[in-house]
């Protein structure tokens, strides 16, 4: 069965590849070599998918001129090479029909400016018979001063697998971080309820949260002002970005401390007080927060290094969504269904209606979360843009998972691609995972029916989130799909046990010794003597 499995994902993998718009240059002099991005048409241009396969010239360095007509050229310089020249003056078709007219095999037109997909008109297309690309100026000075003797060069373009295995990571570290919160905050709740000594005495007792969403009002005034911060942010990015990343590196800070510190009560590893100018420290708590506070500002100071950060970007998102879970509850199903319905339509809405407002076409959104000037840079899409030269570090709001994506070679050379997650589309499934554990809490449930069924059924929304994704070729609202099979299915769990009613109220509840009973009684609902359903 496992090896049939093995073939099955093979196949997948293997047909599931698609041509992307990003190239390899490969430079060699014959011991050393290395590889530049090269952004070409590929309705355009033919290019080998491997390097292997890919045919080898040596490259005639031609950047001082731009190659407008074929003046100033011995007449076999080119012959049976590829030439890279200066981008302007003419437009790259002019370029590259001089190229081959000389004898060219290949041709390379370096730019100081942002590189877009090589387009002409169609009359253009069947004209050219030679491979033209597209490639950064700086990156021939750094390939002229690393190769002064002589460049050999070939121009490939792997195929990029449509099933990259960040996806895999970023399922794995969704599942975790829904299943943990949820989790916590059912312990906290079970803790919480342990101190109720006599009958009763819960009774009026916040939730296990510190805020708890209590009515349907709560709900409504949250939404409306996660719609307003939205519109807000597109409104004014430039500057309430740099509040935004301040609130995150303080917020994530100490979630990290109390995720940090409750690992620590759990495994029991003691505290080692002292005192000083009589108040009582900790050295335990004074470790962990001197760690949660360098983490958070390495990630500030280091936020827009790709390469790297993106691991304490989420080591920090992770700290954040649980302890979020653990801090904010809601206290019935009834609240659950409203503000995961409300939220679904505010994903929709901001995704897939406001395009037809704003002046560029872009929903608000993708506006705000890719920021001000990143339009290019839609899922799914035909054109590319790659900047030619380094520029300003784009700010980009930390409200994301992000997992490279490894096996877009080309890509990655080019500028580093991500798959990334909404840490909505964690918290707020993440949220109704809570209140199920807390439900089973409050009935003893010794398998943990609700909190188990909704997290698989979590899980299986990722899945389908995933499989549309890649059928589309263009990012998804996750919460489209998440919702519907969290809800759907803790309702049915709740339904066949009998225990809607309870479920949905969620607060209609007798406290009784927490540690031997189940909280919820009612010899109307179905339910025989010892609440057993």
């Amino acid at each position: 069965m496992a090896r049939k499995f093995t073939i099955i994902l093979y196949v997948v993998y293997m047909f599931s590849q698609a041509n992307s718009q990003e190239a390899i240059l490969h430079v060699s002099d014959g011991s050393s070599e290395k590889e530049y991005c090269l952004v070409y048409n590929s309705s355009w241009t033919t290019l080998s998918t491997s390097l292997s396969n890919a045919v080898q010239y040596q490259l005639v360095n031609l950047t001082s001129t731009f190659l407008c007509s074929g003046s100033g050229v011995a007449p076999d310089a080119l012959r049976g090479r590829a030439v890279v020249v200066m981008r302007g003056e003419c437009d790259i078709t002019k370029k590259a029909l001089v190229a081959q007219d000389l004898g060219a095999l290949a041709v390379l037109i370096a730019s100081k400016t942002t590189m877009l997909t090589p387009s002409a008109n169609e009359t253009d297309y069947g004209k050219v018979k030679i491979p033209l690309a597209l490639m950064r100026y700086r990156d021939i000075l750094d390939a002229q001063q690393r190769f002064p003797d002589g460049m050999a060069v070939s121009l490939y373009a792997p195929l990029v697998p449509v099933f990259d295995i960040s996806l895999l990571i970023m399922l794995i570290l969704s599942i975790f971080t829904v299943a943990m919160g949820a989790y916590w905050s059912g312990i906290s709740e079970r803790d919480r309820l342990n101190e109720c000594t006599a009958p009763g005495s819960c009774e009026g007792k916040g939730s296990s949260g510190d805020l708890s969403l209590y009515s349907p009002l709560k709900v409504i005034i949250f939404v409306a002002l996660m719609s307003t911060m939205l519109v807000l942010m597109y409104f004014f990015y430039t500057w309430l970005v740099y509040v935004i990343i301040a609130v995150f590196c303080l917020a994530s800070a100490m979630a990290l401390y109390s995720c940090l510190e409750a690992v620590m009560e759990r495994i029991g590893c003691g505290s080692c007080n002292f005192s000083c100018l009589g108040k009582d420290f900790s050295v335990r708590s004074l470790l962990l927060a001197a760690v949660s506070v360098a983490v958070a500002v390495v990630w500030g100071v280091y936020r827009n290094e790709d390469r790297w950060i993106w691991i304490l970007q989420d080591l920090l998102g992770i700290a954040f969504c649980l302890n979020f879970m653990k801090t904010i509850t809601v206290s019935n199903f009834k609240v659950c269904v409203i503000l995961l319905s409300l939220l679904v339509l505010y994903d929709v809405f901001f995704v897939f209606i406001t395009p037809f407002f704003t002046p560029n076409g872009v929903s608000i959104m993708v506006q705000v979360a890719l920021g001000p000037g990143s339009t290019g840079e839609k899922s799914g899409g035909n054109m590319v843009e790659v900047p030619a030269e380094p520029t300003a570090p784009h700010e980009k709001l930390p409200v994301v998972m992000r997992v490279p994506r490894f096996s877009a070679w080309a890509q990655n050379l080019c500028g580093m691609q991500f798959s990334i997650l909404g840490y909505g589309d964690i918290i707020v499934p993440g949220l109704l995972v809570a209140y199920c554990h807390k439900f089973d809490v409050w009935t003893s449930s010794s398998k943990k029916i609700y909190f188990v069924s909704c997290t698989i059924a979590y899980f299986f929304g990722m899945i389908v989130t995933f499989a549309v994704m890649i059928v589309s070729k263009m990012g998804q609202p996750a919460l489209l799909y998440l919702v519907p099979f969290t809800l759907l299915t803790s309702a049915v769990v709740a339904w066949r046990r009998k225990e809607m009613r309870h479920f949905w109220t969620g607060n209609t509840y007798e406290v009784l010794d927490s540690s031997t009973e189940p909280l919820l009684q009612d010899g109307g609902s179905g339910c025989d003597g010892g609440g057993k359903c």
